[in-house]
């Protein structure tokens, strides 16, 4: 079935996803904007149906997609622990499934940053996600050396 670092990626995924949706459910009106341009947009293809107030159904309407995103945070923070739970479990160590899970973490949050927010982020993070990387390398290369039974010999 699934390993414990494939495990580890998709806690680190859903746990990027439920910080995404926390912003976007608590966040300064960044729904209303979307949903703003959105309808300006829709409007725009469809001129018979444009009106004074394009952008009235926004007033209340980023309301629910706000509580949907709580709904979404929640439920991935439920699913990414119990990932998180089984990647320990069927790990060779619990500081592989956690680094596996960090790792993969920091690289879903930038990707979804730059696409859901257009976050840009400065050569020290990459270069700190990157030392990460190698860490995380390193750890999956060791414990795998670690894991082979060693060699008892008899001194008499």
């Amino acid at each position: 079935m699934f390993s414990g670092v494939v495990y580890g990626l998709l806690a680190g995924f859903l746990g990027a996803v439920a910080s995404t949706s926390a912003k976007l459910s608590l966040g300064a009106d960044y729904l209303k904007g979307v949903c703003e341009t959105g309808l300006k947009t829709w409007a725009g293809e469809n001129r018979m149906f444009q009106q004074e107030n394009e952008t009235a159904p926004c007033d209340w309407l980023h309301i629910p997609l706000r509580l949907l995103c709580g709904g979404l945070l929640f439920t991935c923070n439920a699913v990414m622990w119990t990932f998180f739970a089984k990647a320990l479990r069927l790990s060779s160590s619990s500081a592989q499934a956690t680094v596996t899970t960090t790792a993969s973490n920091f690289i879903s949050s930038a990707f979804l940053g730059r696409l859901i927010f257009g976050e840009t982020h400065a050569a020290l993070w990459w270069v700190g996600i990157s030392l990460t990387l190698s860490g995380l390398l390193i750890l999956h290369g060791s414990t795998n050396r670690e894991s082979q039974p060693a060699v008892a010999t008899k001194n008499e």
